[in-house]
């Protein structure tokens, strides 16, 4: 049961990083993007190599003694490519407009400390079946593009915890088996959360003016994180669990395949192409190397 608290205490963690995100976007003078790039690239260091060192094998080897090593292979490999599938399925369903991993210019950041700075032209897109949509530079506080641009910033909320519900179970598992792999899960999803926050945040902070209210959305959007964890845990231990309420080695070796695949579609999808956007010359491969080291290193650690 220790362990179940532990688990759910770093999967709350990983999704209150949403809130960072917000409250970076309002805080800080200037957006370091180089810090996001390199930070994103850690995070999908740290996925990639946990992924294909660890979590995978994890599921092997539940599998092979479930189902023999031919067969156990097999239905690994098809948990792999399952979890790739779903979150996959989930990505396709945000609208292109409410993505939140687009990568934000100065232009979006720059109405958080001037009032007088022009709204940007990502507003545009939320507009865009409008052709009467402003034009940079040209202030519109008409109650249309605010009502356009708060549903852009719920979408992006609502896309957001849609999208955290398998994560939040990647972390949750991953730390119930073992708190010191969760513990680095949490802590790369966490890296990759921040951006999202920002994402969240800016929009309903032109919409409604209101701080408070775009670092709530953002913070909600987050927690689905731990709510997914803990709802699809319960379900699965009512479903499959036997009299003392334990998923059966089968049924974690396919989550655990299914999660990592999950996660290796994050960072090659996500995670590598925001860092790329973010940064300059090598910064991403400088983080995603750098998060491999740090995992490698702290499996060899805790072994």
């Amino acid at each position: 049961m220790a362990n179940f608290w532990i688990a759910l205490g770093l999967t709350v963690f990983a999704g209150m990083a949403t809130g960072i995100g917000s409250i970076l976007a309002f805080f800080a003078k200037r957006t370091d993007y180089r810090f996001l790039s390199v930070s994103t690239g850690f995070s999908a260091g740290v996925m990639l190599y946990v992924s294909f060192v660890e979590i995978f094998f994890k599921g092997s080897d539940a599998l092979v003694e479930a189902y023999g090593q031919r067969g156990g292979q097999w239905v690994n490999l098809l948990a792999f490519f399952g979890g790739i599938a779903l979150i996959g399925l989930i990505d396709n369903l945000i609208p292109a407009a409410e993505n939140p991993h687009e990568t934000h210019t100065e232009a979006a950041f720059a109405p958080l400390h001037d009032p007088n700075a022009p709204l940007p032209d990502f507003t545009a897109l939320a507009v865009e079946s409008h052709h009467h949509a402003h034009q940079a530079g040209v202030h519109n506080h008409g109650h249309r593009e605010e009502d356009h641009l708060l549903r852009m910033g719920l979408f992006t909320a609502l896309a957001i915890a849609i999208h955290n519900f398998p994560e939040g179970l990647a972390t949750f598992l991953a730390a119930l088996q073992d708190p010191g792999l969760g513990a680095a899960i949490a802590i790369a999803i966490a890296l990759h959360n921040i951006p999202e926050g920002i994402s969240v945040s800016i929009p309903i902070y032109y919409a409604t003016g209101k701080r408070s209210k775009a670092f709530l959305y953002s913070l909600l959007s987050g927690l689905a994180e731990p709510v997914g964890a803990v709802v699809a845990y319960v379900a699965l231990r009512l479903v499959f669990g036997g009299s003392d309420a334990v998923l059966p080695p089968q049924i974690m070796g396919i989550l655990f395949g299914s999660v990592a695949g999950i996660m290796v579609y994050i960072s090659v999808d996500e995670l590598l192409p925001t860092s790329r956007a973010y940064g300059k010359g090598h910064d991403s491969l400088f983080g995603l190397v750098a998060g491999m080291a740090v995992m490698g290193i702290s499996l060899l650690l805790m072994s």
